[in-house]
């Protein structure tokens, strides 16, 4: 089982929700076509956040929103012009040893996301501190949670209720570095968001547009 992470910026003055409600119906054949479920589609503004996964290497979001991409802004980059731009996997509690590991036994779960910016000379830092983490005490949280990387834009993917069990699999290291003060270790690596008191000045949940 494959998970993908793309990020897309949407053109100004689109009704995000209409188009894609409107859009859903031919997302669910495409998903069929191409292998590819529990799709959740996020939005911060006009940039959309896209998660689903895939028995399928080659599970390509172009193919399944070729029937609205026109209202998606073209990125630059590579040699073809494109308007999903991948994000990387730079955390994950548990990984997918198979398809029968990965199938959701809470139907009532909810996918929800969140977004936050590192500071640039941070982004080493904390890659390094969550793959320590990650391999040290893999499990340690959501089981689908994970969080994924553009620029220095970063989007947490996770599922609520939380799934949390032991993996069948041990982590790459067998030190234990992981800081006890996980918060305060964090915090300078961030730049906060502008938030009533009330919320996370760190990171921010955005609102799920779809899901298939």
């Amino acid at each position: 089982m494959y998970r993908y992470h793309f990020r897309a910026q949407c053109r100004e003055n689109i009704d995000l929700e209409r188009l894609f409600r409107e859009a859903l119906p031919v997302l669910q054949i495409r998903m069929k076509e191409f292998g590819a479920c529990h799709l959740s589609l996020f939005h911060f503004g006009t940039q959309l956040f896209l998660y689903y996964e895939s028995p399928a290497q080659t599970a390509d979001p172009h193919e399944l929103f070729a029937h609205c991409e026109d209202a998606l802004e073209t990125w630059p980059g590579t040699d073809k012009p494109r308007r999903w731009v991948p994000m990387m996997d730079i955390f994950h509690y548990q990984q997918p040893i198979n398809e029968n590991h990965w199938l959701r036994k809470n139907a009532s779960a909810r996918p929800y996301a969140r977004i936050a910016h590192l500071k640039p000379d941070k982004v080493a830092s904390y890659v390094f501190y969550h793959y320590q983490y990650q391999e040290e005490k893999p499990g340690d949280g959501d089981k689908y949670g994970m969080i994924a990387l553009h620029e220095n834009l970063m989007f947490f993917y996770s599922e609520d209720p939380a799934t949390v069990d032991k993996p069948s699999y041990s982590g790459k290291l067998s030190t234990s570095n992981t800081p006890s003060d996980w918060a305060g270790t964090m915090e300078p690596h961030f730049i906060p968001w502008d938030q009533p008191a009330e919320h996370s000045r760190i990171w921010l949940e955005i609102p799920l547009i779809i899901r298939a």
